[in-house]
């Protein structure tokens, strides 16, 4: 038996592209390029039937440690709190003043590129500092 080396995340959402830039800009990924045979993503999506085009967006890790990101698009709106979340580690080993300072400076970048800050949650003994968020389309995610 073996065993998984790999993974997707995979977020439903009603604009693939915009949304995975976003996240493309926020992990530092990167636009694969476009199928063989095609000069760009637009030309390979006029090629698909109307129903298709915009269908669908992938994001990678530029290095290949990360897992790779596809958005799909689904014609429902996000009605409830995510189930699984993404923690985007910004200030990992830090802790106090510098964890704050380091989570606030990414929170900024952050809303700079369209996510919103919905709350600090502030170490408490056990947990660390961290600042829940949400991306472009409202998906919760933690800036841990």
């Amino acid at each position: 038996m073996g065993s998984v080396k790999q993974f997707q995340v995979t977020f439903d959402c009603a604009e693939p592209e915009r949304v995975a830039r976003f996240w493309c800009e926020v992990l530092g990924y990167v636009v694969p390029p476009p199928p063989e045979g095609f000069a760009s993503w637009e030309e390979y999506d006029r090629s698909l039937p109307p129903e298709r085009q915009g269908a669908a967006f992938v994001c990678n890790d530029p290095n290949g440690v990360g897992p790779r990101l596809y958005f799909q698009r689904v014609p429902e709106g996000k009605v409830v709190k995510n189930r699984v979340h993404l923690c985007v580690r910004a200030a990992t080993g830090l802790v106090g003043d510098e964890r704050l300072a380091t989570l606030e400076a990414e929170c900024a970048r952050l809303i700079a590129l369209g996510a919103t800050r919905e709350r600090l949650l502030v170490a408490d003994g056990v947990n660390e500092s961290c600042i829940v968020m949400q991306d472009i389309e409202g998906n919760e995610f933690c800036l841990d």
